[in-house]
């Protein structure tokens, strides 16, 4: 199990890991829609995760959020690079209901994100905005090279839940064992 831990004046953060797991999660974060999205991906990536947040949502949900993606990109860090003996790159396009959306990375240890998901204002308390800041985070501090496209969606809930399902079964299959791959590069490091 890896573990990271953040403290700022904005957040105290606590992120336990395991990468090949079975999907076990304890997450509370103290917002609650943001809850139910970590809980699917660690459900669908096979992921045993525990976050722990305590922060400032007296004014709102963003260092909360952000700062979580930051610390659960610094534990993938630790637990996948240097990256070596795996598939290194992966796909997903995951439905829910109207809403489909297509996941694709690449474990680079190069940050990069394309969002092209067409959510604006809230569902329910949550600024739906803040999904991207965790993308972000998440992408530039593990690193690795993200790209999330809704190619059809109406329900901000359906297209958020189905962003964060495609990125759990991405990442599953990215990380998935391969003896053969070596350091799956032609350069030899990654």
């Amino acid at each position: 199990m890896i573990e990271t831990v953040r403290e700022t004046k904005e957040t105290q953060i606590s992120v336990k890991l395991n990468l090949y797991g079975k999907g076990i999660a304890k997450i509370n974060t103290g917002v609650g829609f943001f809850d139910h999205m970590l809980e699917a991906f660690t459900k669908h990536a096979h992921i045993d995760m525990e976050v722990v947040c305590k922060g400032d949502t007296f004014i709102d949900d963003h260092h909360s959020v952000e700062d979580v993606g930051i610390v659960i990109g610094q534990a993938l860090k630790k637990a996948i690079y240097p990256v070596q003996e795996i598939e290194r790159f992966g796909n997903a396009t995951v439905v829910m209901d109207e809403a489909s959306v297509t996941c694709d990375i690449d474990l680079s240890n190069r940050g990069f994100l394309v969002f092209e998901l067409p959510i604006e204002g809230k569902v329910g308390a949550f600024d739906v905005e803040l999904v991207e800041e965790f993308f972000r985070a998440l992408a530039f501090n593990m690193p690795l090279t993200l790209h999330l496209i809704c190619s059809r969606g109406k329900n901000k809930h359906h297209i958020i839940e189905a962003a964060f399902k495609a990125l759990a079964v991405s990442l599953r299959r990215a990380a998935t064992p391969n003896k053969n791959a070596g350091i799956p590069s032609t350069k030899g490091v990654l």
